[in-house]
């Protein structure tokens, strides 16, 4: 059987003045592009799972109307973002028109199957490592079903190494490794892999190193991202991983917590070990907006306190900090534009990032808004882009809002406001390594 795995890819912004934005300062949505542009990893992990006797191919489609003609093949199998659930599905759809049979899986899809199923043969939610061979068999033998879910929370330690070698490593800048999945902070508005594994658990370091060695043997000099929710929420783990991170001598970038300011001597590993530079959430400055945004504790409301102290900790290590701010929380009015800018302006974290509050399905912040009455447009994923205005925010108007996001990314990417960052990034630096940044960044 001839299996064509599919990965949607390219999120735009809807909303034209950001689109004009983004060309003319590019850092406005950096970081969504680079998302978005990363190879699928469920996909290349499910193609490690299938039986050397099935061909499979791999594709990634930004624009659907450039897949014409369709890949021959017996079975396709799509990843999608919830933005661009839509085309997905809508490709799909010509697949089936042409009598190949369809599978869509991801977190999208785990939240909404009947939805999916209009326009596909196969649902799979939830994880799906332990359901795929199923699958395949299934469609071999004619009596799929339309639904598969995985009985059973799926080991890490059982993940096959991701099929790297399916891909063509010069179209991108970095490849993926998952070290984790879940995240026990549970934020209302966190669309992440606790929708397909809500136990949090770790991926044996061993495992993350020989994937890593496979990476390079498609891509001798790789930078590496890893895909986790909190890559260091286990702090035991996290020394075993760091070490064996630097034990492959590449430079990598993850996402993590505040609270890894309070370990200086695991932040020294890390930079020893070839972090390049981490993203941490800190949603915003204001602590009204983060009181209840966690759904099981309020720990982010008592570490804002530390935001400041945390930025230059960080930096001092020799990694970049990443910042990341939600605008549109229920705790935050107009002025949070001004304050996001200013947090900015006195810390100079090297990188800023900036999204409007997103209620993505699933989520129980999309079950609040949908049940206040506040969803402008329930089902238009297509806004699910991280910078289009969906919602009706608590303290604010949606025009307010969109103005201050495209005014305060006009102001943050500016060359003069980034050119003061970087060199504020410097200076921390220094301080952290006796003025020895030239040769420690030359390593």
């Amino acid at each position: 059987m001839r299996i064509a795995l599919i990965a949607m890819s390219g999120v735009r912004a809807h909303n034209p003045e950001l689109t004009a934005l983004g060309l003319s300062l590019p850092g406005f949505v950096e970081r969504g592009k680079t998302i978005a542009s990363l190879p699928s990893l469920g996909l290349l992990t499910l193609a490690a799972l299938t039986d050397d006797r099935h061909d499979v191919d791999y594709y990634e489609v930004d624009d659907i109307e450039e897949m014409d003609p369709l890949p021959e093949c017996d079975l396709a199998a799509f990843s999608t973002y919830t933005a661009q659930a839509k085309e997905c599905y809508a490709l799909s759809d010509r697949f089936r028109s042409a009598g190949i049979t369809t599978v869509i899986g991801g977190l999208h899809v785990t939240t909404m199957p009947d939805e999916a199923l209009e326009h596909c043969d196969i649902v799979v939610v939830g994880e799906g490592e332990p359901v795929w061979r199923k699958v395949i068999a299934d469609v071999e033998s004619g009596v799929a079903a339309e639904i598969y879910r995985s009985d059973t929370q799926f080991d890490l330690a059982d993940a096959p190494i991701p099929r790297y070698d399916l891909l063509e490593p010069d179209r991108y800048n970095r490849l993926t490794v998952q070290t984790q999945r879940g995240c026990p902070w549970r934020c209302e508005f966190c669309a992440s892999s606790i929708l397909l594994s809500p136990r949090y658990k770790t991926k044996p370091v061993n495992r993350v190193s020989a994937e890593i060695e496979a990476m390079k043997k498609v891509w001798p000099d790789p930078f590496v991202e890893l895909s986790d929710d909190n890559s260091f929420v286990n702090k035991h783990h996290a020394r075993d991983l760091v070490a064996a991170i630097g034990a492959q001598d590449v430079k990598w970038f993850t996402e993590t917590d505040i609270s890894i300011a309070d370990d200086p001597g695991l932040l020294a590993m890390m930079s020893d070990a070839g972090c390049r530079e981490i993203l941490v959430g800190f949603e915003s400055p204001n602590p009204a907006a983060l009181d209840g945004i966690e759904t099981k504790k309020n720990w982010k409301l008592h570490q804002v306190d530390r935001y400041r102290e945390a930025v230059s900790t960080i930096q001092e290590h020799g990694i970049a900090l990443n910042t990341c701010f939600v605008l549109g929380l229920d705790g935050d009015g107009p002025e949070v534009f001004d304050s996001v800018a200013r947090f900015v302006d006195e810390t100079n974290p090297f990188d800023v990032q900036i999204t409007v509050l997103t209620p993505f399905p699933g989520t129980p912040l999309y079950a609040r808004l949908l049940r206040e009455g506040r969803i402008i447009n329930p089902g238009a994923w297509e806004l699910c882009t991280l910078f289009d205005v969906n919602y009706r925010p608590a303290n604010m108007s949606v025009r307010q809002l969109e103005t201050g996001l495209v005014e305060l990314g006009r102001y943050i990417y500016s060359k003069e406001t980034t050119d003061r960052r970087r060199a504020g990034f410097k200076e921390q630096i220094a301080v952290g390594f006796g003025h020895d940044f030239d040769r420690r960044a030359a390593s």
